[in-house]
């Protein structure tokens, strides 16, 4: 099994899902990945995954704080890495 770091094709896309339609969110999510990609560990590989699987909207507000992961994407490494993500 590759690893995300193993995998340019992996590390590629990561990158190519952070371009979002919301300024606010591209910034965020570029200046994360420039400053950590290459840092990243398989977990939070998995946690960015899903939060980038979420709408603009909804991962605007948890980049923002304005909210706090529920359901599917409340789970301890999409909270550990929500939280790197607030400091970028």
């Amino acid at each position: 099994m590759n690893t995300h770091q193993s995998d340019p094709a992996n590390r590629s896309r990561l990158r190519w899902r952070s371009r979002r339609g919301l300024l606010e969110n591209d910034l965020i999510l570029t200046r994360f990945l420039d400053a950590h990609e290459e840092g990243m560990t398989d977990d939070e590989v998995d946690a960015l995954t899903r939060l980038l699987d979420l709408a603009d909207n909804p991962l605007m507000d948890l980049l923002l704080a304005r909210k706090e992961p529920e359901g599917e994407v409340d789970l301890p490494h999409v909270r550990a890495l929500l939280s790197r993500l607030r400091q970028a």
